[in-house]
């Protein structure tokens, strides 16, 4: 059940964004997934894992945060919000949860995001705003500090050279401020190791690049299950098709 949906910012702009809800019990009242895309944007992989995750039990709601305007300007000031912590993207971000802890059938108690590459930053810093249960991030760029943090499940690729450091700082300060979290650095792989190549050119010279860009099939299955035994302690809910559920 994905449909194409908007919602109100914070100065009136209408956000495009994916909703994706559970098949199934739709009376059941169930936690919610904010899904922060990578650098491509919106696009069939980032809609595949919104249904991937919904299966589960979870309302995934999609922000299309490159709405804005031309795609290099909305990159870049992405970007530059994921650096420095501060930028509008937050703002519409929050717009974004707010709409969907209000949909009918999500409890707005028990909110979790997921985040790719800048999606994974995203994922980082909203961790620490204390609107979220779980955060999930994939090869996210670390914060330095942390005052606060939810719970954090995160993944990362070991031959990845523009995010060497960020494993180990996100374990120190999760570790320092005694937060549950399960931090996993898998030494075969690169950047992007959980979603398909965007485009073949992506796919040819990827492995080539200093982020190691490429999907490893065994390393995004295992990381999958951390995440989604991560959300259902942290978040609760049951596949879709659970008759419990």
């Amino acid at each position: 059940m994905q449909s194409d949906v908007t919602f109100r910012c914070d100065d009136g702009f209408s956000m495009p964004g994916v909703l994706t809800s559970p098949d199934g019990q739709a009376e059941a009242v169930r936690p919610g997934l904010l899904l922060i895309y990578e650098l491509f944007g919106m696009n069939e992989e980032m809609a595949e894992v919104a249904r991937d995750l919904a299966g589960e039990g979870w309302t995934v709601l999609i922000p299309d945060l490159f709405a804005r305007g031309s795609k290099p300007l909305c990159v870049a000031r992405c970007l530059r919000t994921v650096a420095t912590g501060h930028g509008p993207a937050l703002d519409d971000l929050d717009a974004a949860r707010r709409y969907l802890s209000e949909l009918p059938g999500v409890d707005a108690e028990r909110i979790g995001v997921i985040g790719f590459c800048m999606g994974g930053g995203f994922a980082l810093l909203l961790a620490m705003t204390g609107q979220y249960q779980a955060s999930a991030p994939f090869y996210g760029m670390a914060p330095k500090q942390m005052p606060r943090s939810c719970p954090v499940v995160g993944s990362y690729g070991g031959k990845d050279l523009s995010l060497k450091s960020a494993p180990a700082r996100l374990e120190r300060n999760l570790t320092e401020l005694g937060v549950p979290h399960d931090v996993k650095v898998y030494p075969e792989v690169g950047h992007s190791f959980y979603t398909k190549p965007a485009n073949r050119v992506m796919e040819l010279v990827g492995p080539y690049t200093p982020l190691r860009l490429g999907y490893h099939e065994p390393s995004a299955k295992d990381a999958r299950e951390r995440v989604v035994a991560f959300f259902r302690q942290h978040l609760g809910a049951q596949p879709a098709d659970d008759p419990q559920s």
